[in-house]
């Protein structure tokens, strides 16, 4: 059997196995991954203060999964879980949350928060359909991607 190495972390589907494997398994070859990279929240304290105060945002922007890890992992650190259940939860879904994809928009459903934007395919199509429908709005865009370049989404926060 040949065996091929995935650079990439293992990522579990319905099957329990990760998908690349499986499939690569299915044409005889033995798949092995080996994660190459490794990922550090550097701005939680500030994110989970923001979280804390919807009254200043016009919404939430997701632009991965990862960034939903934050919401998580802001609510665990700070025991916000209770107070995100009694009340912030319903003032951030008195608001617009928008996500990318629909990887993104599942993992914000299993928070409680309701999205729009999934079907806009990127980010800067996202940002787009967002600033038309709200120019003047301040949102949170909670994005992992320091590459994206800012002037491009005038009424969008960083």
């Amino acid at each position: 059997m040949m065996k091929v190495l995935l650079l990439k972390d293992a990522k579990e589907d319905d099957c329990g196995q990760d998908p690349y494997v499986r499939e690569l398994g299915l044409y005889g070859l033995e798949a092995t991954l080996i994660p190459v990279l490794s990922f550090e929240f550097l701005s939680l304290p500030s994110f989970s203060e923001k979280l804390s105060h919807p009254e200043g945002y016009g919404g939430l922007i997701f632009t991965s999964p990862r960034a939903v890890e934050a919401v998580e992992l802001c609510l665990e650190k700070d025991n916000k879980t209770e107070v995100w259940k009694n009340s912030l939860k319903e003032k951030w879904n008195a608001k617009s949350v928008y996500v990318v994809g629909n990887a993104t928009a599942s993992r914000v459903n299993k928070v409680g928060l309701d999205t729009e934007g999934e079907n806009c395919g990127n980010a800067e199509k996202l940002a787009e359909y967002i600033c038309s429908r709200h120019p003047s709005q301040h949102y949170i865009f909670q994005s992992l991607r320091p590459c994206i370049q800012p002037q491009a989404y005038s009424g969008v926060i960083w």
